[in-house]
């Protein structure tokens, strides 16, 4: 009995360390339809950062929400210079129809719950914070509009593509690329001036990117 006792620890302890070498998922997983991924919102005193599902009208924490980028979405590469010599890349076009026939997220960036005339200027700024992917800082990860004017890219060669601004009470769509399958964390800050003073939330968000 005493080497079966032996035995059920160590097989706890390993079953225990293989979970903890595996990345905790969020129970929420959203792979479809129109959510609003950066979603700002302002209480009267804090800026926060949201994951809307459009469809469904919920508003998530994104620490509670898995983002799922499936195969249906790997396309041949359009050819533009940032995504990379590979002949494939994952697209969540910034197209709502597109998105819908291949299945895939159609992802928005949004301040329609920013009200005019509080913060300096009507306006907020976004910054990519970080990009990991497996753990690891990655260079394939990239959000552009139209015919490949980029708005954000993980690549730490450059320092341009990190930042931009939206006006409040806007909605925007662009495509999401993402140049390999893995398990992405995304860091995104939102900044603005309310009064003289600077308020911003930042927030990571876990997209995983399936094969």
């Amino acid at each position: 009995m005493r080497a079966l006792t032996v035995s059920g620890a160590l097989a706890a302890a390993l079953a225990a360390a293989g979970l903890a070498a595996t990345p905790a998922l969020a129970a929420t997983t959203l792979g479809s339809g129109h959510v609003d991924v950066v979603d700002a919102e302002w209480d009267g005193a804090d800026l926060h950062l949201h994951v809307h599902d459009e469809v469904n009208d919920v508003e998530y924490a994104p620490a509670d929400v898995t983002l799922s980028v499936p195969a249906a979405a790997k396309v041949a590469n359009p050819g533009y210079g940032f995504l990379g010599s590979g002949s494939q890349v994952w697209l969540l076009p910034e197209d709502q129809a597109l998105a819908t026939s291949r299945g895939v997220l159609f992802p928005g960036i949004s301040t329609e719950h920013l009200s005019t005339g509080v913060f300096s200027g009507d306006a907020v700024t976004f910054t990519l914070v970080g990009a990991t992917r497996d753990g690891a800082t990655t260079e394939d990860f990239s959000v552009y509009a139209g015919s490949g004017s980029r708005w954000f890219d993980s690549n730490t060669a450059t320092a341009s593509y990190k930042s931009k601004s939206f006006g409040v009470a806007t909605h925007q769509h662009a495509t999401w690329a993402f140049e390999e399958a893995g398990t992405y964390k995304l860091t995104f800050r939102v900044q603005g001036t309310v009064g003289g003073v600077a308020e911003s939330a930042t927030e990571t968000y876990t997209v995983v990117v399936g094969s």
